[in-house]
């Protein structure tokens, strides 16, 4: 058996560098002996001194542990654990340079993609999508570890550059329903019997309710189950056991009698029914705007027929059918189709169709695929949509509106649409997750 290599020692000393590049990912990039390296807690322009994190063959990696001369763009982080959490990594960074930032990488994927790239010119950089940046977030997958040493039950995110939990004690990104209920589920969960078994909690909001899915890897008592319901009922929470897999998920306590979460789009007057595990954006604020840029894009007419391809439980195909002719949703889950159409009938909506296909594969001889649609809706998951876009010229549209959460296969699929013979039109990005890198954006394509 060959010998592991053993990782050679990092500098104790600190670096004093100037950064001289801010990388998509959001780290300070500077210089030292000719090599790269990517550092935390920094931004263009400034002096720092940091602290080597790891060391590579073709670049090392460190944090900013002082900043010498700071950037305008530095401000102080609205959370007091944004040093150590690893749930957001741009707190140091005003709002306003950190969307300036995303905009920058969608223009920069665009520019630099082989030879079907786009330049500035060659499309409209619409102005971003903005909303509320604290408290905005309304998913999310929460740690859960039992540390003696650390007084009981940690709750929350993993540390920066750890896969150790981060001790807080609030969140300031989460929805305050849940942001503000950190201290209290440390206290609750040190008390229970399976308090070293609890694996950690899924979050999932709607606009007038809040679920906890409790992942448990051993059967809970009585004391514990009932330590759960008293805890729902006094924060006004739904609370699901999760025993195994997914498909093991059920209520234990609900507030009243409703079935569903859900969330309104009062723009189309919609209402969006949803299971707590099933998937949903987590910044329902900017959800609502791009749902309203998307299909102001799309200029709807009443004759369309619109194709809205990975529609999951239909968050632009419900909102669609109150506005056009026929609108028809494809998803690779069986699960989300059936979503779907619960929320074509709660919604009195008769003119949607939805089917279940792997749009990753060829799609080409499904019964939906030959039908005729006139504009196409695509929300891809992050590895695009290579394969829809290869076969577009199967429905000819006269207009595309591509929604992404990776401006890389945006740019690769964007490239393809050109090849096809569509036009960029315009462009911009949607601050879904402020405070990190993430970067999710939007675009039109019309037929040349």
């Amino acid at each position: 058996m060959a010998r592991r290599r053993r990782r050679k020692p990092l500098p104790t000393e600190p670096v004093n560098a100037t950064i001289h590049a801010f990388s998509h990912e959001g780290r300070g990039i500077c210089s030292v002996e000719g090599k790269t390296v990517f550092v935390d807690n920094a931004l263009k322009g400034e002096e720092v001194s940091f602290q080597y994190t790891e060391k590579r063959g073709k670049f090392d990696e460190g944090v900013a542990i002082e900043i010498y001369k700071a950037s305008e763009d530095r401000v102080t982080p609205p959370c007091e654990h944004a040093d150590i959490c690893g749930g957001c990594s741009l707190q140091h960074m005003s709002n306003s340079a950190q969307i300036a930032h995303k905009q920058n990488v969608l223009v920069e994927q665009l520019d630099h993609f082989g030879g079907h790239s786009y330049k500035t010119d060659d499309y409209e950089l619409v102005e971003p999508l903005q909303a509320d940046v604290l408290g905005y977030r309304r998913k999310a997958r929460l740690g859960v570890k039992f540390v003696p040493k650390k007084g009981g039950a940690l709750v929350g995110f993993r540390e920066k550059r750890s896969s150790f939990l981060a001790t807080i004690d609030s969140c300031v990104v989460l929805d305050p329903r849940v942001g503000q209920l950190i201290t209290p589920l440390k206290n609750m969960i040190s008390e229970l019997d399976s308090n070293d078994k609890t694996a950690q909690l899924e979050v999932a909001m709607g606009d007038d309710q809040v679920a906890l899915v409790v992942r448990h890897l051993v059967p809970l008592t009585e004391k514990d189950q009932n330590l759960w319901i008293e805890f729902g009922k006094e924060h006004g929470l739904y609370i699901y056991l999760q025993p195994k897999g997914p498909d093991t998920v059920h209520l234990l306590y609900g507030p009243d009698t409703r079935d569903w979460l859900s969330y309104r789009l009062e723009d189309y007057d919609v209402e969006m029914l949803f299971h707590p595990m099933d998937f949903t954006q987590v910044n329902d604020s900017i959800n609502s705007k791009m749902v309203k840029r998307a299909i102001e894009w799309l200029e709807p007419k009443a004759d369309d027929r619109i194709l809205d391809l990975f529609c999951g439980l239909g968050n632009f195909t419900i909102p669609l059918a109150t506005q056009v002719q026929n609108v028809v949703g494809v998803e690779g889950s069986e699960a989300m189709v059936k979503r779907g159409q619960m929320n074509a009938k709660h919604n009195g909506l008769s003119n949607v169709e939805f089917y279940a296909t792997n749009l990753q594969d060829d799609f080409t001889q499904e019964e939906w695929a030959q039908q005729g649609f006139n504009k196409i809706l695509i929300d891809p998951p992050r590895s695009g949509a290579l394969d829809v876009v290869q076969n577009i010229t199967r429905f000819n549209p006269e207009r595309i509106v591509y929604v992404s959460c990776n401006p890389a296969t945006l740019a690769r699929d964007a490239g393809e649409l050109k090849e096809k013979g569509y036009k960029l039109v315009k462009a911009g990005v949607m601050d879904m997750f402020p405070h990190t890198s993430h970067t999710e954006s939007i675009a039109l394509f019309e037929r040349g």
